[in-house]
């Protein structure tokens, strides 16, 4: 673990612990205070009952997010300490129906590697003395000093294949595990929904039990419109670990296919007989929008000049993550054999982008969150066709198709001499790493490489995608099924640890189950090619 700095700060979970009981002290625009006006329950308060999440948090910076039950004006305070004394106010947005009560305030000016309390209050717009009751919780701004260190966990893949929130099971319990590890942030590597997958309330499992799901109307077909998009991302915020994760853990979140359509890519129209939308660019743009709504995304908020999801985020001296969107700029998903690609995966501004970013880095280690990964074969069959839906096309020789974009990019690496790039990914809804070396490939103008996959976070798990040699991947440790779409129940659920200690600079990365048990280990040194 890192070696961290002994902080006089209560823990997280001490601090939502205590949230409740805290609230029966805290301040009220217009300094009233809760003790001199009626209960907090009285019928017309806006009420926040989908929690409160952070995300995109630097070292003076983060964003807070809630979403009201009505009308409102958004006011977050913070303070260094949970008695919110001498607590610091910040004027936030009106929430309205335009963006589905949902709202994002920037607070800026933070001391870098604090802890920061937080709280929400919700005004009635025309009365600012009616206050709803506060929501409380806390993150961890990025420390400037090297011997912090950082922490944090990735995973993607919620509520896929029609398992969802499941109460038998007490929900995504998985959050809490990944909760206790206490990390800086967590990397949410996409398909954070499944809009184009119903939950129904039950489900037949292998051993003749039954599971069952808490279930609502957006949730009963493939999404189609703004509000059933909107919908999908509520229902998961129905889940009490996964609210309680979002109060103390801040979140940098991408997207890939669920949160719009199966496999989709830009200008599809869809042969599946669920939709009556058939044209992708529209469904892509409404889902677009209730993403930006309900994630705090720096380049996606209201006025924020980027509108993009592909980002970079520095956490410190040790840490930048480069995060990608595989999605919005991808050319058409075909068998991905072409010997010329200038489109590929990427699209060829963001891949500029990336080169660009990259070798202006001066992090010791350079993580890409890719939402799709590199040398596992990920078949696209949905139309009859053998198209390929990631990078890989099962060819092991020289590069073909969005291949060709990838070589360019490792190249490109190579030759800028950039070191302490690591692939982190998802998608494929099972858990291992993977070496990459030229001695062992077809393209060989690149420097040795992990990359590590975790997920799902509760979805249906199955077997390990077949490797593609072009680049010369080593599947140096798999955990997965035999099964396809192997339930919650079954286990195969799964998150990754990084942890980079702040005196050698090590990097660890863990493979961990829904519980936090340790399934690998890798330790990566800094400053060394090939590892």
């Amino acid at each position: 673990m890192s070696h961290r700095p002994p902080s006089p700060l209560p823990g997280r979970r001490s601090v939502l612990r205590g949230s409740l009981a805290a609230s029966a002290a805290l301040a009220l625009p217009g300094s009233v205070a809760l003790g001199s006006v009626p209960a907090l329950a009285l019928s017309g308060r806006p009420k926040a009952g989908w929690g409160v999440q952070t995300g995109d948090v630097s070292a003076h910076s983060g964003l807070v997010w809630v979403r009201s039950d009505r009308p409102a004006r958004m006011i977050v305070e913070t303070s260094a300490t949970e008695s919110f004394r001498h607590a610091r106010r910040w004027h936030g947005p009106l929430l309205g129906a335009d963006t589905d009560f949902t709202g994002t305030t920037r607070l800026d000016g933070l001391p870098s590697g604090e802890q920061i309390h937080y709280r929400v209050l919700l005004a009635d717009p025309d009365d600012p003395r009616r206050t709803g009751e506060p929501v409380t919780g806390t993150f961890r701004t990025t420390s400037l000093k090297r011997r912090t260190g950082a922490r944090f966990v990735w995973s993607g893949d919620l509520a896929g294949q029609g398992w969802g929130i499941n109460p038998d099971r007490g929900g995504y319990r998985i959050f809490d595990a990944m909760g206790a590890l206490d990390p800086d942030f967590f990397l949410f590597s996409g398909d954070t929904i499944y809009a184009d997958g119903p939950i129904a309330a039950t489900a037949a499992l292998p051993d003749g039990s039954t599971w069952r799901n808490i279930t609502t109307e957006e949730k009963s077909k493939v999404a189609e419109t703004l509000a059933e998009f909107r919908g999908n991302f509520r229902y998961n915020l129905l889940d009490e670990n996964l609210k309680r994760f979002n109060a103390q853990v801040p979140g940098i979140v991408q997207w890939d296919d669920h949160e719009v359509t199966n496999n989709w890519y830009p200008g599809e129209i869809l042969t599946d007989t669920r939709y009556t939308e058939k044209s992708v660019d529209v469904l892509a743009a409404r889902a677009r929008r209730a993403f930006r709504e309900y994630f705090p995304i720096s380049t996606l908020r209201p006025g924020a000049r980027e509108g993009r999801v592909h980002r970079v985020l520095r956490h410190g001296p040790l840490l930048d993550v480069f995060v990608l969107d595989m999605r919005t700029y991808r050319n058409a998903n075909s068998p991905d054999t072409q010997t010329t690609d200038p489109v590929g995966i990427l699209g060829a501004e963001q891949l500029e982008w990336l080169k660009r970013e990259l070798s202006r880095s001066r992090a010791v280690w350079k993580v890409i969150a890719s939402d799709m990964p590199l040398g596992l074969v990920v078949p696209d069959t949905g139309d009859g066709k053998p198209n390929i839906e990631a990078v890989a096309q099962g060819d092991p020789g020289a590069p073909l198709g969005r291949e060709l974009q990838i070589a360019e990019l490792l190249r490109f690496v190579k030759h800028r001499k950039i070191t302490g790039t690591v692939w982190l990914t998802a998608d494929v809804h099972y858990t291992s790493a993977q070496h990459y070396q030229p001695s062992r490939a077809a393209f060989t103008d690149f420097e040795p490489f992990w990359e590590f996959v975790s997920g799902p976070l509760n979805a249906g798990a199955f077997p390990a995608n077949a490797l593609d040699n072009t680049f010369g991947p080593e599947r140096v440790f798999v955990k997965a099924p035999t099964a396809a779409n192997v339930s919650p129940a079954g286990g195969y659920q799964f998150f990754g640890e990084v942890d980079i200690d702040g005196h050698s600079g090590e990097l660890t990365v863990r493979l961990r189950e829904q519980d936090g048990t340790v399934l690998y280990t890798k330790v990566l040194h800094p400053g060394l090619v090939g590892q």
